[in-house]
């Protein structure tokens, strides 16, 4: 493995334990999602499509193999160059004092992960298939299928009143940092709609950090033939007869049998984070 090859993975490696153990877990690939509002109350939501939960993905195993260990060096001009054999020594003897140290440090965040994803052990052959039958245990996880790579396959379906604030995904005994569509109530008969899950780069995004460090194991999964990493791609769409107060679609709403539509295109080259303002009278 070369001296570029080894940082790539190492970053990678960091940003997607970083990224795990910060609760964002799942990333939103290939989809079509749509939430209905309407005046008397009724609210139904679906997501059918892919998810990707990292921890479950082919950097698990590429955290689970052997360190190894490579000399480095740099003249004047801080170019890489040969490194001298006392400097070799030099090195291995510094890498060899600190492997109790890395190895704690390799533990610690075992643990934290296992914790986060609420005692599931990501190393664990059979971790994919649990998660799944976790999740159709859920309320409106109507099919959950894994398709390998830390990949499944879900269609979710949940209706009812809108009585209280919703959020997707959420899974039970997991924590979670981000989420890809969040419903909450306001006063005076208002509801604010935003999906950060559903925007790659910028625009103020709360998950803007997670979706650069998703580009940067994109690059390390090409490289590194790890498998592949989602990236958010599909249509969101909001179907009311409220009065929309605002909205940051590209063609503003249009009108539908039910009311109005409002339509969002996602790809990677997202900017702006869907987000809504409806209000009931």
């Amino acid at each position: 493995m070369t001296s570029i090859s080894m940082k790539l993975r190492a970053c990678g490696l960091a940003t997607a334990s970083s990224l795990a153990l910060t609760g964002c877990l799942l990333t939103p690939g290939a989809f079509t999602s749509e939430l209905h509002l309407m005046q008397d109350g009724a609210f139904s939501y679906s997501y059918d499509g892919e998810i990707q939960m990292l921890a479950l993905s082919k950097l698990a195993e590429m955290a689970d193999q052997p360190e190894e260990f490579e000399a480095e060096c740099w003249d004047e001009e801080f170019e890489t160059r040969e490194c001298t054999p006392a400097e070799v020594k030099e090195q291995r003897a510094e890498w060899d004092a600190a492997a109790s140290e890395r190895e704690a440090e390799r533990e610690k965040e075992a643990e934290q992960m296992r914790a986060v994803l609420g005692g599931i052990d990501p190393s664990d052959p059979e971790a994919a298939q649990e998660l799944a039958d976790k999740l159709e245990r859920q309320r409106g996880w109507e099919m959950v299928t894994y398709k390998g790579d830390g990949l499944f396959d879900v269609d979710f379906r949940i209706s009812g009143s809108l009585t209280h604030d919703f959020a997707f995904p959420t899974i039970e005994k997991m924590p979670m940092g981000s989420m890809f569509v969040t419903v909450m109530l306001r006063d005076e008969n208002q509801v604010r709609i935003d999906a950060p899950g559903f925007a790659a780069q910028g625009g103020g995004n709360p998950m803007q950090g997670m979706m650069a460090g998703m580009a940067g194991l994109a690059q390390l999964a090409e490289d590194e033939d790890i498998g592949k990493i989602a990236v958010p791609e599909g249509t969101f769409t909001i179907v009311t007869d409220g009065r929309i107060l605002a909205n940051n679609t590209d063609e503003g709403p249009a009108a539908h049998s039910l009311g109005q539509t409002l339509v969002w295109e996602i790809s990677p080259r997202t900017e702006q984070a869907p987000t809504a303002l409806i209000a009931f009278d």
